[in-house]
């Protein structure tokens, strides 16, 4: 359960106080909150469309229907778009399809780290080359 100075904090900041919040326990109920308000609501490096999005891929790729409900809603306060939902989705399978086909050949990491700084430099060049023309 909450403290009630944390109580009071979630109901100033989202105008009520959410019925899961009473499922955390001591000592984590206070932390849980703070991980909230500090990393999803607080000022960050990335802006809070960005995190709105994140959220939304993340929530796909765990399947949590409660995450992505919330994140989506959180999003489309953001201005996030319909088309960007589905994007993001989207993004998120990629990455977990290209995960599972990864793990499933147990492709070498080193090999892996390798190709990637290769196609990684190779873009890059063309990038330039591209901005030089």
């Amino acid at each position: 359960m909450v403290s009630t100075e944390t109580r009071n904090e979630i109901e100033e900041h989202c105008g009520l106080v959410p019925t899961w919040i009473e499922n955390l326990t001591e000592p984590a109920s206070d932390h849980s909150w703070a991980l909230v308000r500090d990393l999803e609501f607080g000022e960050t490096e990335l802006s809070a469309r960005e995190k709105a999005l994140i959220g939304v891929g993340v929530s796909a790729a765990i399947k949590c229907p409660y995450c992505s409900h919330f994140h989506k809603e959180e999003a489309r306060m953001e201005d996030v778009t319909e088309v960007e939902l589905e994007e993001a989705v989207n993004l998120a399978s990629t990455t977990q399809y290209f995960s599972t086909v990864l793990h499933g050949s147990e492709v070498e990491m080193d090999d892996f780290v390798e190709e990637t700084t290769e196609m990684v430099e190779y873009i890059e060049e063309q990038r330039a080359a591209a901005e030089a023309d």
